[in-house]
């Protein structure tokens, strides 16, 4: 099967996935209103809990020497080199909501970036004009018509939806280079992202420090930075202003 084929066989999984993440509703009213619905909220605070104790104690110290040893221009590289491996992925996702446009974009900037970009640790692609592109597979659920569904803190990765927590599952296997019989390095997109993660949460240190250490909730201080920045993207709730997501970035806790 085509390499650019081979995702698309886990439609049927896909389709699953998507009832899976629409079981746990909120009242429309309440929604409208921008209330947060968090049923799981004990349990949410308990991940919350351990997150926040593996980045005081790891994460955190690991990523200030990260960028205090690298230097910048090459932190920098590395998160091209981890936003190109993921065009593949995002060129299934843009495909599945039925963009042809923004699956071009997402093809046009791997294919430049992979060869004139030194393998993606350039990105002459923005250079060339060709239009950023960021979707994942929670985007193409909620394109699709799937609720958000309940607030969920996942293990290490953070604040999230039960919507965009099927789809951080389902990404990593709609992304055709996790499908490459003879993979020169075996799960590189996920060490990829590790160290591109590690350069935010190095960068953006002094922003998430008060998040997490001096807030009097980093618990609900988290969620409604989460929330309201994915509302935003997906341009759902205009009464939402986005927070700057080069100031605050919140993933990783």
């Amino acid at each position: 099967m085509p390499l650019m084929l081979r995702p698309l066989k886990f439609v049927p999984a896909l389709i699953l996935a998507a009832f899976a993440a629409g079981c746990a509703t909120q009242d429309p009213v309440a929604r409208a209103s921008g209330e947060v619905f968090d049923p799981y909220e004990r349990t949410n605070r308990t991940i919350h809990a351990f997150n926040r104790g593996v980045d005081r104690v790891a994460f955190r110290p690991a990523s200030k020497g990260y960028v205090a040893i690298v230097p910048a221009p090459m932190v920098t590289s590395f998160s091209y080199f981890a936003e190109n491996l993921s065009m593949p992925g995002q060129m299934v996702n843009a495909l599945l909501q039925g963009d042809l446009k923004t699956a071009g974009n997402a093809f046009s900037r791997f294919v430049i970036n992979s060869t004139v970009g030194f393998a993606g640790l350039a990105d002459p692609a923005t250079e060339f004009k060709v239009p950023a592109v960021d979707t994942d597979f929670g985007e193409t659920l909620h394109k699709w018509g799937v609720g958000e569904g309940a607030y969920v803190e996942l293990p290490l990765l953070g604040p999230s939806t039960s919507r965009d927590a099927v789809g951080v599952a389902v990404d990593f296997f709609t992304n055709p280079l996790g499908h490459v019989e003879q993979n020169t390095a075996d799960n590189i997109t996920i060490y990829a992202e590790i160290v591109r993660r590690m350069g935010d949460r190095g960068n953006y240190s002094d922003t998430i420090d008060s998040i997490l250490y001096e807030s009097a909730d980093s618990y609900a201080q988290s969620r409604l930075i989460y929330l309201q920045n994915r509302r935003f993207q997906l341009g759902d709730g205009e009464e939402i202003k986005e927070i700057d997501p080069f100031e605050l970035n919140t993933e990783g806790f």
